[in-house]
């Protein structure tokens, strides 16, 4: 199993009209290495209210290995690696969903606000074999874990998730 068996991870998450686009901004960069530029799309909700919604993609191993870093202050990474098969879809891609107001405190725990979607290296491309590598690759993070850091450009894919398996608009 590679050290970083991702091929890639997604963050975003939503500013509403009712919230600071910075303070948005800063939580989800609580996840992400420095110097990574945010994808900004603004768009109108239902009621005409303006909705920006920013993201960013890590590619690189190095890149990865920070995402994972920052969720393995995760007090509910048992939970996670418990609820995987919900987790990971059809596609081999985890799913997570952190607290939007604990990030932007630094802080890291399950909740609405910042969604993560990993997509796990798997071969084949199965969901059983995506499943067990994000269960060793998770319960290394619980067990305050090795990252491997070699510094490989090994890929990322895919990752975002609380079980929603569904990107949102």
């Amino acid at each position: 199993m590679p050290t970083v068996p991702f091929h890639y991870v997604d963050l975003r998450a939503f500013a509403y009209a009712t919230e600071d686009e910075k303070r948005v901004a800063d939580a989800l960069r609580t996840f992400l290495p420095e110097q990574t530029e945010l994808d900004r799309v603004e768009n109108v909700g239902h009621h005409g209210d303006r909705i920006v919604v920013l993201s960013a993609r890590i590619e690189n191993a190095d890149g990865m290995r920070h995402v994972l870093d920052r969720l393995s202050g995760l007090d509910e990474v048992d939970r996670v690696i418990d609820e995987l098969d919900q987790r990971v879809d059809d596609n081999c891609a985890l799913f997570l969903r952190v607290d939007k107001q604990a990030a932007f405190r630094g802080e890291v725990r399950l909740g609405p606000g910042i969604t993560v979607r990993a997509k796990v290296e798997a071969y084949p491309a199965k969901k059983e074999a995506a499943v067990e590598n994000a269960r060793e690759t998770l319960g290394r993070l619980a067990d305050g874990g090795d990252d491997g850091g070699d510094g490989d450009n090994d890929s990322a894919d895919d990752a975002a998730g609380d079980g929603d398996s569904a990107d949102e608009a």
